[in-house]
């Protein structure tokens, strides 16, 4: 009941958008490559910075 308003930190507000962008980058896949390909490209931006974080 006390997580519900529990403030996120930002690795996992990163790893929520990667989830979210490699979910639309799935669905893109058989109907528009190209678009596909800038979601992917926006998830491994994400992917990186979450590693960075991690590393810290």
């Amino acid at each position: 009941m006390f997580g519900l308003f529990k403030k996120k930190n930002q690795e996992e507000v990163l790893q929520k958008k990667y989830k979210k962008l490699m979910s639309e980058w799935h669905e893109l896949s058989s109907i528009n490559r190209a678009e596909s390909d800038k979601k992917y490209a926006e998830a491994e931006d994400i992917l990186k910075q979450i590693e960075a974080l991690q590393k810290k």
